[in-house]
């Protein structure tokens, strides 16, 4: 092994960098709104809705992801009724199916991740704003979705960095991402250790780009943090 087949190997692999920078690019903001839906669902008064809601976060949180791309890939294909549009025109396309499978599996986490920084609002935040006539939908973005979202920012930059680093598995259902070509690579001349060491970098790289911005986000929403120093910005932890 020498530098020309690291060089050769890890143009091969950042050939296929836009597939991945793609199904990250989409599960994301798909899943997103899926569990949003999901949210409205889950703190529904309805207990059809709730119920509907909280099934899907038990099966899709507690089965592995893989095992969720074969069924829908593999499996949904079996029945006649999904060889209808639009259905079928996800499926037919090992790329989309991989993009949904991605966005329904993160769909359920971000919910839940969603739910806590909803539940972490202070009630006594939202009682004040009440007092002084503020109601329905300028409640929402006033009080409600901000402190929400700065409570549940920190859990979900960590959601989106796992997504990701998931989009991997779409090369078991035969997406050609950088993992799958790794593999490939590796298996024909040998050097497997070093295909997926390349790889990993690529992955970190990416990673590390998505925390700064995730970091950035966190610190627009958080103006009260932007100038304190890391210690002051953790609480003191009590002890005896």
């Amino acid at each position: 092994m020498d530098m020309n087949f690291l060089v050769t190997t890890f143009q091969q692999i950042l050939a296929v960098l836009p597939t991945t920078l793609a199904l990250f690019a989409l599960c994301v903001p798909i899943g997103a709104v899926l569990a949003m839906l999901i949210l409205w669902m889950r703190m529904s008064a309805n207990p059809i809705l709730s119920g509907l809601a909280k099934t899907y976060i038990f099966f899709f949180r507690g089965t592995p992801l893989l095992i969720q791309m074969f069924l829908i890939f593999y499996g949904l294909a079996q029945f006649m009724f999904f060889h209808l549009p639009p259905m079928w025109w996800v499926l037919a396309s090992r790329f989309w199916t991989a993009v949904m499978c991605l966005a329904f599996c993160t769909a359920a986490y971000s919910a839940e991740i969603f739910r806590g920084g909803l539940l972490a609002v202070p009630a006594k935040e939202i009682e004040a704003a009440r007092a002084i006539g503020m109601s329905g939908f300028k409640l929402l973005r006033r009080i409600i979705a901000p402190n929400a979202l700065r409570q549940a920012l920190p859990a979900y930059s960590t959601e989106v960095v796992l997504m990701l680093k998931s989009t991997s598995l779409a090369g078991l259902i035969g997406v050609v991402e950088m993992t799958g070509v790794a593999q490939a690579v590796g298996r024909r001349t040998l050097h497997e250790v070093a295909t997926l060491a390349l790889t990993g970098i690529i992955y970190l790289t990416v990673g590390f780009l998505a925390i700064l911005a995730l970091g950035w986000v966190e610190r627009l929403l958080s103006p009260h943090l932007r100038f304190m120093p890391p210690s002051a910005q953790t609480p003191r932890t009590i002890v005896g």
